[in-house]
């Protein structure tokens, strides 16, 4: 009588919660997904911040979102009110989100990543004034573009970035990363095994990884969490 064996999976952390659809597909082409997050965000509605985004709501200005959860907070205050706003924004979960509360043609521009929305900004010459909503921990590389550019940034800080300290009981794969605050919250409890592979959602979470680890990292082709976990399956898949 034969021994029966069993195919050990491998494993992919993502450390941002994923569409169930991803996960199943995963599972089908043989690598397991599971789901930790190292960083939580919370929206900043001190009665400051709630009179400078009710007052922005007012204006007739060109705006600037860099992520989803802006997107999300300034919302929360927004109620039904519509804004005669021009957005800029990256990614494509915040796209789409704009487009859902702000409408598709309040979307005047869009990019891989700050660094090319704000050279968008900067050639497009529609505005010399920019609102930007933003978190506490949000990348210097825009603002100091437009700046230098002689375009006046007004920043809302909107949420707060929290990190959360996970210990990992289990060997992994793969780890996908979207974030340098993400990265920086997993390696306080955390080291990986030379053979993992990192897979990051640009170049810098790419260069908050290498402070940390030596292990081979992966770029996504394309912005989108989903896009770096489809590119993480296709490497780590069975079949």
């Amino acid at each position: 009588m034969g021994i029966e064996t069993h195919t050990i999976l491998p494993r992919l952390l993502t450390t941002r919660p994923l569409a169930d659809a991803t996960i199943l597909e995963a599972k089908k082409r043989g690598v397991e997904i599971s789901t930790l997050s190292f960083i939580d965000t919370a929206p900043i509605h001190t009665a400051e911040v709630i009179e400078e985004i009710q007052a922005a709501l007012l204006m007739s200005t060109t705006v600037v979102f860099t992520s989803m959860n802006a997107v999300e907070s300034v919302v929360e205050i927004m109620q039904d009110q519509q804004p005669d706003w021009q957005i800029y924004c990256i990614g494509q979960t915040t796209k789409s989100l704009i487009e859902k509360y702000f409408g598709e043609d309040s979307i005047i521009g869009t990019a891989d990543n700050a660094v090319a929305l704000a050279d968008r900004i900067i050639e497009d010459e529609l505005s010399d004034e920019v609102i930007f909503f933003c978190g506490d921990q949000r990348r210097p590389e825009l603002p100091d573009m437009l700046f230098a550019a002689g375009i006046l940034v007004t920043e809302i800080v909107v949420y707060e970035t929290i990190p959360v300290h996970h210990k990992l009981n289990e060997s992994v794969a793969g780890v996908l990363f979207y974030s340098p605050s993400a990265v920086e919250s997993f390696f306080v409890n955390n080291k990986l095994d030379s053979r993992t592979l990192v897979f990051a959602i640009g170049d810098t979470t790419a260069t908050t990884i290498r402070k940390f680890c030596s292990n081979k990292i992966i770029l996504a082709d394309k912005p989108g969490k989903e896009g770096l976990a489809k590119k993480a399956i296709d490497i780590l898949a069975l079949n």
